[in-house]
């Protein structure tokens, strides 16, 4: 199912099996309606737009399509759920399997495939760790006339937005752009006066969920743009979110001044996902396929510039063609809108980044240099530091006595989940008034504290099993708790078990600056290789995305369970979905600064100016103490003031991506442009990292960068060799006489030696960079010896 990227403050979210949460694949197999019922709802694909036709002609021509299947005028119109008419050319309809076979084996039909529901919930800190001293909305480093963003416009796909926040205000604002087509959709709790300078439209897309799951139910979401979950509204005030002194987090926790990357830019509001039917529905939403192409049809339409999708997919399709993201993303992207998706929760394991088209930015997740130190001092006097965000303390300065989990549950618990404090697990008469050491894995993380407390426990600590290592995301539990470390964990249990009446005491928690290292790569973050097209690097780049704090809906709480009723304006999120709107802040300025660079010159100015190094110049780290690479963060960390001046980028223009697709899979994506019969090698798309899938012997990529820096430039080339591999770039100098300029050259790749390159097959990893003295254009290089 279609999710959306963010871990939220509850990571492991219904992930009882097998301890990771988001990004399960999920297709819906039926709608709910008895005369349907034998039918799904199918996205019929028909590429770009052959003609200039009006919308009322385009849907036509759709209707046509459907009654040629259907039989009847009325069964045809009946199907239809979207008509989309401003970039791609398809429609979205209840179709039966027999259905989609016979449409899809037309000619005038690219593809016809399920639409996939993308399951749910995929700062006062996080742009000053990007560099952005000066403050966001002076933009003093920005060019003349670009103004924080002022004039460009970002569509959100994601669950509304709860538009009274501060950080959605449009004081000081100027008009609206005069291209701007869209509308202010009303609905619940929402008209069309919830817009404004700031919020410029909203709209809100169920056809295909309430096809899927029946009528929305008003209990559990606002059948408008108005943001039930939380999600949406943090997302968009990471982008865009006005500058608001004063802000924190429950409990008074990241107190600062919040501010999106591009805190005058315009949003525009896409709704797209909703909460599933079940016992606790707002804890995930759903966002299906041919909603989420409604919307980024409109988005178009409307005249955005930038899309910003925290949402995605474990479950890859086997073709570009059948990804509904990947579909509507390339249309955009041929009007000059830049796309940018969250890569996955599905992390550390290899192969699960998600959103694999080369035409869009893929983000991962890292940290930042904060934290929110919470002491336990231990009966045996050690200390060990815990991370948490809990307003609540314990009470009276004393120590409580101590308890593993695994110690106090109910006969019967299965002993693999012994540990795990799932809900009605633990004995109460084994708890009650004691700290519970919990292991994350299986379940919600807040839930482990609901537990806790319904057994009559005082606290709880959550410690990380060995696939999180030191990553400690933090949670405002409904009790006083903290969360620690897989080596504190253990010093934990390795005390318990050395004493008969192990005690502990929690004390107080402060917010931490300057934590180093930062930033290290965050457990959860979903890892390459591109299971889909491996000639492509994703993730593209990472930023920001564990413990992000930015504006909440008030119709949420801060941990989205049942019986929660504290309402916040700002929370602390963590996931992909928190590093997205991060890039999609760098693009919406740079889209501002150089609103003639295409979204390929943009994602690749971002790309090749990100770093592999953290703040103490040493090689980023994943959370478990390894040395990060390639297939954890891409490029690297992105550096928004860097991307401004590139220097040099690799750009790529819509026929590029068709020839790509004709290359990966066969995907004829556009009946206007014909596959040749040799189309060249994926890894020949002009991209700006390059990724090397079974060499075998030796081969020849080529590539192109454009001048975007000064008018006279000249660059020398400085490259890194993948272990056992010889990597020669020529011409080794490329000089530039104008702006504008392109200048080609060609990188030979030969594997040494079998024997001393194949190394575990792994992937490995090197890097070329043209240096011009002032510009670093660097690019990895990663290659998988056959």
């Amino acid at each position: 199912m279609k999710k959306m990227g963010g871990v939220s403050g509850a990571r492991e979210q219904l992930a009882a099996m097998s301890g990771i949460l988001f990004f399960l694949f999920i297709f819906s197999f039926s709608t709910v309606s008895a005369s349907t019922e034998q039918n799904q709802i199918y996205i019929v694909y028909l590429g770009e737009h052959m003609e200039a036709k009006s919308k009322e002609v385009i849907q036509e021509d759709h209707h046509a399509l459907l009654l040629s299947v259907k039989g009847s005028e009325d069964k045809a119109r009946a199907s239809l759920l979207y008509s989309y008419k401003h970039s791609l050319n398809g429609f979205a309809a209840l179709l039966s399997e027999e259905e989609a076979t016979d449409l899809s084996a037309r000619t005038e039909v690219v593809s016809t495939f399920p639409s996939e529901g993308r399951r749910s919930p995929h700062t006062t800190r996080s742009w000053e760790f990007l560099g952005f001293e000066e403050g966001l909305d002076s933009s003093e480093w920005l060019p003349s006339g670009a103004n924080a963003g002022e004039n460009v416009i970002v569509g959100m796909l994601d669950s509304g937005i709860w538009p009274e926040s501060k950080s959605f205000g449009d004081e000081g604002l100027g008009p609206v752009p005069a291209r701007w087509k869209g509308t202010c959709q009303g609905g619940d709790s929402f008209s069309p006066s919830s817009c404004n300078r700031k919020v410029i439209g909203a709209r809100y897309y169920l056809k295909a969920y309430e096809a899927r799951y029946g009528r929305l139910n008003a209990t559990n979401g606002y059948r408008s743009p108005r943001d039930h979950d939380g999600h949406g509204t943090h997302t968009a005030s990471t982008v865009a979110g006005r500058t608001v002194p004063g802000v924190a987090a429950l409990g008074g926790f990241a107190a600062g001044t919040a501010s999106g990357g591009a805190p005058r830019a315009r949003l525009a509001i896409y709704k797209v996902c909703w909460p599933i039917p079940g016992p606790n529905p707002n804890i995930e939403n759903t966002c299906f396929d041919a909603d989420m192409l409604a919307a980024m049809d409109d988005a178009v339409g409307d005249g955005v510039d930038v899309m910003s999708v925290s949402i995605g997919s474990s479950g890859q399709p086997v073709r570009l063609a059948d990804d509904g993201i990947a579909v509507g993303a390339l249309h955009a992207a041929r009007r000059g809108v830049v796309v940018v998706c969250s890569g996955g929760n599905s992390g550390p394991a290899p192969a699960t980044v998600s959103n694999l088209a080369p035409w869009f930015l893929t983000v991962g997740a890292s940290s930042i240099d904060r934290s929110f130190d919470s002491p336990i001092r231990l009966g045996n006097g050690k200390l060990v530091m815990g991370q948490t965000v809990t307003p609540y303390q314990l009470q009276g300065n004393r120590a409580y006595p101590m308890v593993y989990a695994a110690h106090a549950v109910v006969p019967g618990t299965p002993a693999n989940v012994s540990d795990q404090c799932l809900p009605n697990s633990l004995a109460a008469e084994k708890v009650r008034g004691k700290i519970v050491v919990c292991l994350r894995g299986a379940g919600l993380r807040v839930a482990k504290g609901l537990e806790v407390k319904r057994a009559g426990g005082a606290a709880v600590v959550l410690g990380n099993p060995p696939m999180y290592g030191s990553e400690v995301p933090v949670d405002a539990h409904v009790l006083p708790g903290t969360a620690v470390s897989m080596a504190n964990v253990n010093t934990i249990l390795k005390y318990i078990n050395s004493t008969a009446k192990p005690t502990a005491y929690l004390d107080s928690s402060t917010t931490v600056l300057d934590v180093k290292p930062s930033p290290v790569m965050a457990q959860f973050s979903s890892r390459g290789p591109n299971v889909l097209e491996p000639s492509i690097l994703k993730p593209d780049v990472t930023a920001p995305g564990l413990n992000i704090l930015a504006a909440w809906s008030e119709a949420s709480s801060p941990t989205k369970l049942d019986g929660d009723n504290r309402v916040v304006k700002y929370n602390i999120m963590s996931g992909t979905s928190m590093s997205c709107p991060h890039v999609s802040a760098a693009a919406v300025l740079l889209k501002s600064a150089h609103p003639d660079w295409s979204p390929a010159a943009i994602r690749s100015a971002i790309m090749t100016t990100a770093t592999t190094h953290n703040a103490e110049g040493s090689p980023i780290m994943n959370a478990d103490g390894t040395v990060a690479g390639p297939m954890d963060y891409g490029s690297g960390h992105i550096r928004p003031k860097h991307a401004l001046g590139p220097g040099l980028v690799y750009d790529a223009s819509y026929q590029d991506y068709l020839l790509f697709a004709c290359a990966s899979g066969g995907a004829q994506l556009d009946h206007s442009f014909r596959c040749p019969k040799k189309p060249p090698r994926p890894y020949e798309l002009n991209y700006p990292s390059l990724a090397v899938h079974g060499l075998n012997g030796s081969i020849t990529v080529h590539r192109t960068v454009t001048n975007v820096g000064q008018h006279e430039a000249h660059y020398r080339v400085a490259v890194v060799e993948p272990k056992g591999v010889s990597v020669k770039v020529s011409p080794k100098r490329l000089s530039f006489s104008s702006k504008g300029e392109k200048k080609a050259f060609v990188i030979k790749i030969v594997a040494r030696g079998r024997r001393s390159a194949r190394v575990n097959r792994k992937y490995l990893a090197g890097s070329y960079t043209w240096s011009d003295g002032i510009h670093a254009v660097r690019s990895p290089i990663v290659v998988l010896v056959a």
